[in-house]
């Protein structure tokens, strides 16, 4: 199989309080010194952020095929565990961003058809090796080589091996949302695969595309689809907690600004993050300012920044590990854990292991998995 090279996230929310004071938020460069240090060699840096997230970015055709395969895979890998449904669709979101642009029927078949390169070594998509033609042009459109097909991009000679009929028309075809689902679930579960323990699920990963890089983007949208297919419990919640956490929550799908957000809700925000984003024409949240706007409503007031709001309430540190993290608990990302001035990232726990996130302009706010982001510095317990 072949793969585009999928495209890390960049900037989650950055504290550059030397910079602009009412700004926060990006994400983490490994072995930074300080965030001086990590604005002035960040530019290149994707941070393994990945955007988006939500079961919302997913067209309702597709996410139906991805559940089902799930439900069909044991029938052809028996001793498969683990497998579910925001796996696939992190590896579909890299490879074809969901057929999303295409029509899909009813049926599942995918038009038009999504083809990659022609991988004849020319270098056109950053193929340098030619593959020689397999199916005639059946399934990748031309018999003068391969290229990788469907919303999974496989190659049509992986694809004989590998390929399911799922939708139950006698025919196993790559581009069709269902059989290409259950094709990739059965090739993700090799011989019996157990996807619950994280090597296992790295290893399926780099067998689809074997590159540090893929693997990481892919991981990050599976924690982003894991985190968000748990809607958070707060039937224990009450109080002033709650009221945090449910005005977090209601801003969920509003966009990421640069510098926006304030007491009174989504605001525009300034010019310019650290990958030349403005928010100035967009109404929506940095990470802090929806923090600020969270707390306001329990009456708590929180500094603009992220490095500002780490010093109010009782501090939790990193080394007594996540566990201890309570719904409504702020929960602080730094370049350098345990150097409080380094803190570059801020978010809302909500339980479960999730918190809400506004990650980086691009996105929305969302749920995301509180490991979604590295550099975790503890947190911070305001109620």
């Amino acid at each position: 199989m072949t793969r585009r090279r999928g495209r890390k996230a960049k900037w989650g929310c950055l504290t550059v309080m030397l910079l602009f004071a009412a700004v926060c938020c990006a994400a983490p460069i490994s072995g930074a010194i300080s965030a001086v240090v990590a604005l002035q060699s960040a530019a290149g840096d994707d941070g393994g952020i990945a955007e988006g997230g939500t079961a919302a970015d997913i067209p309702p055709r597709m996410l139906t095929a991805y559940k089902k395969a799930v439900q069909l895979v044991g029938r052809y890998v028996s001793q498969c565990r683990g497998m579910r449904w925001p796996v696939l669709a992190g590896i579909a979101r890299v490879e074809s961003n969901h057929a999303i642009g295409r029509t899909i029927a009813g049926n599942g078949d995918i038009r038009p058809r999504i083809y990659g390169v022609l991988l004849n070594g020319s270098g056109a998509g950053g193929n340098t090796t030619a593959f020689p033609d397999t199916d005639n042009g059946r399934w990748d459109g031309t018999a003068s080589g391969e290229r990788a097909v469907g919303p999974f991009q496989f190659l049509p000679s992986t694809w004989e091996g590998i390929g399911k009929d799922a939708n139950g028309d006698k025919t196993a075809d790559p581009h069709n949302a269902d059989d290409a689902a259950l094709g990739a679930a059965v090739y993700l579960c090799g011989n019996g695969r157990d996807l619950t323990k994280r090597s296992q699920l790295q290893a399926a990963i780099l067998q689809y595309n074997h590159s540090t890089e893929y693997l990481s983007n892919v991981l990050g949208w599976i924690d982003q689809y894991t985190a968000a297919a748990k809607s958070p419990d707060l039937t224990n919640v009450s109080g002033r907690v709650r009221t945090v956490l449910e005005a977090a929550l209601s801003q969920r799908g509003v966009p990421y600004s640069w510098g926006g957000g304030s007491t009174n809700g989504p605001s525009t925000g300034i010019c310019c993050s650290p990958s030349g984003k403005s928010g100035t024409d967009i109404t929506g949240f940095d990470c802090s300012g929806l923090t600020l706007y969270a707390y306001a409503k329990a009456g708590i007031s929180l500094p603009r920044t992220a490095a500002a709001q780490v010093s109010v309430g009782r501090r939790i540190p990193a080394g007594l590990g996540k566990s201890v993290l309570k719904p409504g608990d702020l929960v602080f990302y730094a370049y350098a854990p345990g150097r409080d001035s380094t803190i570059y990232h801020v978010g809302i726990y909500v339980g479960s292991g999730q918190m809400v996130n506004a990650a980086r302009p691009g996105t929305l706010v969302r749920l995301d998995a509180v490991d979604a982001m590295s550099g975790y510095a503890g947190g911070a317990r305001l109620l």
